[in-house]
């Protein structure tokens, strides 16, 4: 579960309901895994991808600098949903993004307090003299190459960052990825890319999200257990509590028929049983 950067009532009151609704389906456990984000990038102004909350923070250019996160604001949020909710286990997180960008930055926060879960992400790529996700850079890129761009993107950030123990959503572009014009996305067609981006995170030892905010691909899984991935865990990466744990039954099933098992404990990692 994503929530978003300021800590204000409303978005307190958006985890309290987020808790109720992981109590009303039976999980036992949710994490709160926050945007930490210091890379500016470049926001649609107008169109289908233009979103109010960041268009009134973006300078009229359409750059959005992230604001300072509130740290101290963030985690007392999670003390008072321990306290409202203490038969629900409740874990602490971020999410990195592009931490080998902005390790100082990102160190600090770190920190700041105890964070159960840490994510690494990668949402932007250089583009035209700025940054902008997959979605902003299709409309003048060959859709192919921006993919291939950021699976590169992604091994070097795991090279280069030792700061996140999961890497989050390795198939971010395929959110948007434009199939009238690129037709059907198919994992084939960078097996290679995939294949050396999962390698590298194995390597590291870390964890790969099965992110449901879209299904990922069975293929790309298979992957991860052919380059010696072992572990997995699951991300609704829900923003809205109504979204809390969306997908999750037919992620399990997928992560079981890929050989991975619950942990001893009902937040641990997914572990590989060969």
């Amino acid at each position: 579960m994503h929530t978003e950067w300021s800590w204000d009532a409303r978005l307190v009151g958006s985890m309290d309901l987020s808790c109720a609704r992981a109590v009303e389906i039976g999980l036992p456990a949710i994490a709160f895994t926050e945007h930490l984000d210091h890379t500016a990038w470049r926001i649609e102004l107008a169109g289908p991808y233009a979103l109010d909350h960041l268009t009134a923070l973006a300078d009229p250019r359409g750059i959005l600098t992230p604001p300072a996160f509130d740290a101290a604001g963030y985690l007392e949020a999670i003390d008072r949903c321990r306290d409202r909710f203490p038969g629900l286990r409740i874990l602490s997180g971020l999410e990195l993004g592009e931490p080998h960008r902005h390790a100082g930055a990102c160190a600090g926060v770190l920190g700041a307090g105890r964070f159960d879960r840490v994510l690494g992400s990668l949402h932007t790529l250089p583009d035209r003299g700025d940054f902008a996700e997959p979605w902003g850079m299709y409309p003048h890129r060959d859709a192919p190459e921006v993919m291939r761009e950021y699976l590169a993107g992604v091994t070097a950030m795991v090279a280069e960052s030792d700061l996140f123990a999961v890497l989050a959503h390795i198939d971010y572009p395929v959110r948007s990825w434009p199939a009238q014009q690129a037709g059907a996305f198919d994992p084939a067609m960078f097996e290679e890319e995939f294949r050396a981006a999962l390698r590298a995170t194995a390597r590291s030892g870390r964890a790969l999200e099965i992110n449901t905010r879209l299904p990922l691909h069975a293929t790309i899984l298979t992957w991860w257990h052919e380059e010696g991935g072992d572990a997995v865990t699951f991300g609704s990466d829900a923003h809205l509590p109504e979204f809390v744990a969306h997908g999750f039954a037919e992620a399990a099933q997928m992560a079981e028929a890929h050989g991975f098992r619950p942990g001893s404990n009902p937040y641990d990692l997914w572990g590989r049983v060969d």
